[in-house]
């Protein structure tokens, strides 16, 4: 065999710089091409260098109340989380709107009005249904769409027989069955799952009354009609409600020389529901090897609705540094907190894709898609405060004769908006891998254009990445990425404080440079991977916005500039042999400049982080497992309070720490081939497990709760705290 090794000037015009051989015979004349491989083949195919796999069996086992796949992305270094009950993240200073999740392809939504990470229930994503996770923390290919951080595209399985799995936990539970015909021509494969997460949400140190239930069911079916065509559908329902009866709350923070408490007490209720529906029909055709076309037609509706009054009166004091003792206190007040919003999202459409690959070291991809949205949205919300009855809603404007001014609320939010868009959208991109000499390597250069009939408004985004391997005896690879990513504007960013839609919107933009190295090594004879990266982002155009709880409010508004940089470090490997694990560590910035104020730290600003994902097992006893996760983040930005000037309130949470430990016992391995009868003999796997969520009970802030003291006018940041320990045993089952 004989490398080909071309000077640079010549690289262009071929199509590949590959090893390859010839063989002539007296009929015949055969060319093999070797396809150019930087990394290990996997399912989930990509050509995109930014990818992170990310294991489907190990996002199973992964000690998580969130959801298996989003609580192992919360462990790499580019991703940052402050709460164990949402499966949402911020990836590289941006918020949680700027995601993109796709499921085979096909980019899915998550539900807009939810307010309090205590509300969102599941992940869209079953563990049970996926072969293969792609993960992109930024500078991704030109296929994937308008947003500015990261992207996350999910590949669900095909059974190759019948199959019946399952789980049962304190939490809830799972029953998943797929089937396969003899010829394997019809696969189906179709999961429901259950969720109560109360006993969890009652180690929270409040008394209130929760009844959280979440369910969903989702369906994955394929028909291979031949070899070269197959249909499939992909179909999902979920239905979370949310109910919450708060009772009373006491709370101590402050300092050690002046501890303040707030006691508060609850009349009222919260009652929310999310219905979430979702079909997808796809169509693949492959007339031979180098061809690929697919034809997506896909359906999406959310039906969601807020609703709750709530009553709080509230007590602040403070105590004696020496005695401990109360003295007088604060403020004596109350607010009352209403909202009846009402959402429905519907989006449809139809998308087409087509990949050529003349040769194992060259794709060619274009794609077009179109959709149709509606939204109909009706917000009416708002909030009264009031201190000891006279002074904040309406105050004395003569004290001697007892006449009052205005009836004034701290906000105010109304809305009826009805809007029916349209978005289309395409992309075109060329990759290729080849040799420069001794080296290996790859480019993919793109871009992708969209138009939205709402705000009027054309983006156009290049996108290119490059990544060369050299012929060293040190393994390395070195990345460079980067284009121009907008933040397409949909309900949220649209949305100004009063509640109306703002049609002069435009897309946030953001302008990424990525630098990244990989360096693969063995150590105690194991295989390891070092990757680095360090990225920078230049942004304009963009919306302010307050982060309440786990919701983004924006401002409405294009009036800001700002920037982001980082550095980002993963050592994955076998530290115990047999299993992978990784510690992850990140330095990140993230700052804003609103109407040429100065730059301010946006409420996403990560600084340090350190996380790690460790698997391990009793050499003895390899049925006796262990994963641990851990998070350590500094804390957020607390921003503003909603309708405040977030210059003057730049204090931050605490930091967030949080050890998730999970223990097995595996009584049936499917790698263990020994012979079982009887009722035994019908399962392939069986494992019990003990799950420590919070192991050292650590008291967490998700956000703070503003309560304002008439005497100094000054308002207080009130912790919202997060769970405590919680013990959860899981059966899990496969028959």
């Amino acid at each position: 065999m004989k490398k080909l090794v071309l000077p640079l000037s010549l690289m262009v015009p071929v199509l590949f710089f590959s090893q390859s051989r010839k063989k002539d015979t007296a009929t015949t004349k055969v060319t093999d091409i070797e396809e150019v491989v930087f990394q290990k083949k996997a399912t989930g195919r990509t050509n995109d260098v930014t990818n992170v796999k990310i294991s489907a069996k190990e996002a199973k086992a992964v000690a998580s109340i969130s959801g298996g796949i989003e609580g192992l992305i919360k462990t790499l270094p580019s991703v940052n989380s402050n709460t164990e009950l949402s499966s949402q993240y911020m990836v590289r200073g941006g918020n949680y709107d700027e995601n993109l999740i796709y499921i085979n392809d096909i980019e899915i939504y998550r539900p807009f009005l939810i307010r309090n990470s205590q509300q969102e229930g599941m992940s869209i994503i079953n563990p049970d249904m996926v072969s293969a996770v792609n993960f992109s923390a930024g500078g991704f290919e030109a296929k994937y769409g308008d947003k500015m951080s990261s992207a996350l595209n999910i590949y669900y399985r095909e059974p190759e027989k019948f199959e019946v799995s399952g789980e049962a936990s304190l939490i809830g539970g799972r029953l998943t069955t797929g089937l396969a015909s003899k010829n394997k021509k019809f696969t189906a494969l179709f999961s429901g799952r259950y969720r109560n997460t109360n006993l969890v949400l009652n180690t929270l140190n409040e008394d209130t009354d929760f009844n959280p239930t979440y369910w969903d069911f989702q369906s994955y079916l394929n028909y291979h009609i031949s070899d070269k065509f197959s249909m499939s559908f992909i179909g999902y329902y979920s239905k979370n409600d949310y109910e919450m009866f708060p009772k009373q709350k006491d709370v101590t923070f402050g300092t050690l020389q002046q501890p303040i408490n707030v006691f508060i007490g609850y009349l009222g209720k919260e009652n929310d529901q999310y219905k979430n529906m979702m079909g997808t029909f796809s169509m693949n055709y492959k007339p031979s090897d180098k061809w690929r076309l697919t034809l997506d037609s896909f359906a999406y509706q959310n039906r969601e609705k807020e609703y709750y009054t709530i009553h709080s009166n509230y007590k602040l004091q403070t105590f004696d540094a020496i005695t401990g003792d109360p003295v007088t206190s604060f403020d004596v007040g109350g607010q009352i907190d209403h909202a009846r919003n009402d959402l429905f999202v519907k989006t449809y459409g139809t998308q087409f894709r087509a990949r050529f690959s003349p040769n194992v070291n060259t794709d060619i991809e274009v794609g077009f898609k179109f959709e149709k949205e509606n939204l109909k949205d009706l917000t009416n919300e708002w909030k009264l405060v009031d201190s000891t009855g006279y002074s904040l809603p309406r105050p004395i404007v003569d004290p001697r004769t007892g006449g009052t001014g205005d009836l004034k609320l701290a906000y105010y939010i109304a809305g009826a908006n009805n809007i029916e868009p349209t978005r289309l959208s395409a992309y075109a991109q060329y990759s290729q891998k080849f040799y420069w000499g001794a080296s290996k390597v790859f480019v993919n250069a793109g871009a992708r254009v969209a138009n939205w009939s709402f705000n009027k408004e054309t983006i156009f985004s290049p996108r290119v990445q490059f990544a060369i391997k050299p012929d060293w005896e040190t393994d390395m690879l070195f990345k460079l990425s980067g284009g121009i990513y907008y933040q397409a504007p949909f309900y949220k960013e649209i949305k100004d404080l009063e509640g109306n839609f703002n049609s002069n919107i435009k897309s946030q933009r953001s302008i990424q440079l990525i630098l990244a190295n990989d360096y693969e090594f063995h150590m105690y004879d194991r295989p390891f991977k070092l990757t680095t990266e360090l990225y920078y982002k230049k942004m304009d155009n963009l919306i302010p916005y307050y982060m309440d709880n786990v919701r983004i409010r924006y401002s409405g508004q294009n009036n800001a500039t700002g920037y982001a940089y980082g550095i980002d470090t993963r050592l994955f490997g076998e530290f115990v042999p047999g299993v992978d694990s990784w510690l992850s560590a990140s330095y990140a910035r993230v700052y804003e400049n609103i109407d040429g104020r100065g730059n301010i730290p946006r409420p996403t600003d990560q600084r340090f982080r350190f996380a790690m994902f460790y698997q391990d097992y009793m050499p003895s006893f390899p049925s006796m497992r262990v994963n641990l996760t851990l998070i350590y983040a500094m804390g957020l930005p607390n921003g503003a309070p909603v309708f405040t000037d977030p210059y003057q309130y730049q204090t931050t949470l605490p930091a967030y720490k949080r050890v998730d430990i999970g223990l097995s016992k595996v009584f049936i391995d499917p790698k263990d081939k020994k012979k079982r009868y009887g009722f035994w003999g019908n399962f392939q796997e069986l494992t019990l497990g003990v799950q420590v969520f919070n192991a050292f009970n650590i008291n967490n802030t998700v956000a703070n709760q503003w309560i304002t003291d008439y005497n100094t006018n000054y308002m207080y940041p009130v912790p919202v705290r997060l769970t405590g320990r919680f013990f959860n045993v899981k059966l899990e089952f496969k028959l």
